[in-house]
């Protein structure tokens, strides 16, 4: 079975992955996150998620190993949100969705080194927030503090009481990693999740 490495030290894809029960190492590709001038939420998840990719590849002896890449990436009326880094610029960012649609893009890369095949995949979700008081949202942040999450907001926890609706074509994307793309993909590459018992 080909050795499976995490471009993340993402401590959300990492438990993620542990899902699918497979054995993988995770690595920091050490990337720029920074977005080109003009550089749409897709485009730019996608970008990142072959960098990241891509950046292990080149760092990795073992060609019998397959790396996986992801990003995300949110953008509201055509503007990019960006992890807020603090309380000011997540509740700027909160307060600017109040009541609207927010497109996140997942995107995630897949390189076998055996093969040199790649595969890539983006995923849409759109979220309707609800409209609620400022004091709610700085209760929020408050106390998720969401401040390295794409959008200000965690859904996996307090975060899902910001919404009026998700929708999504995998519940998995929105949290940083689109598992049932990820899954058929790594099932053609020989680590099928059904079919090994060795857990992480």
């Amino acid at each position: 079975m080909p050795q499976l490495i995490l471009a993340s030290t993402s401590p959300y894809r990492k438990e993620f992955l542990k899902r699918l029960g497979l054995p993988f190492d995770s690595k920091n590709p050490q990337v720029d996150e920074s977005e080109n001038e003009g550089e749409t939420a897709s485009k730019l998840a996608i970008r990142l998620a072959h960098a990241k990719a891509d950046r292990i590849a080149k760092l990795t002896k073992n060609l019998s190993t397959v790396i996986i890449g992801a990003d995300q990436a949110a953008s509201i009326n055509n503007k990019l949100l960006r992890k807020p880094g603090n309380m000011n610029n997540a509740l700027r960012q909160l307060m600017a969705c109040q009541g609207k649609v927010v497109s996140f893009y997942t995107a995630c890369c897949v390189i076998d080194l055996r093969s040199k095949g790649i595969k890539q995949y983006t995923d849409k979700t759109q979220v309707r927030f609800l409209t609620l008081h400022k004091k709610q949202l700085e209760r929020y942040i408050q106390v998720e503090k969401p401040f390295n999450c794409a959008g200000g907001f965690k859904a996996e926890g307090l975060g899902i009481s910001l919404f009026q609706s998700i929708s999504s074509s995998d519940p998995t994307a929105l949290l940083g990693l689109p598992l049932i793309w990820l899954a058929g993909v790594l099932r053609d590459l020989d680590l099928d999740p059904l079919k090994t018992s060795t857990k992480v």
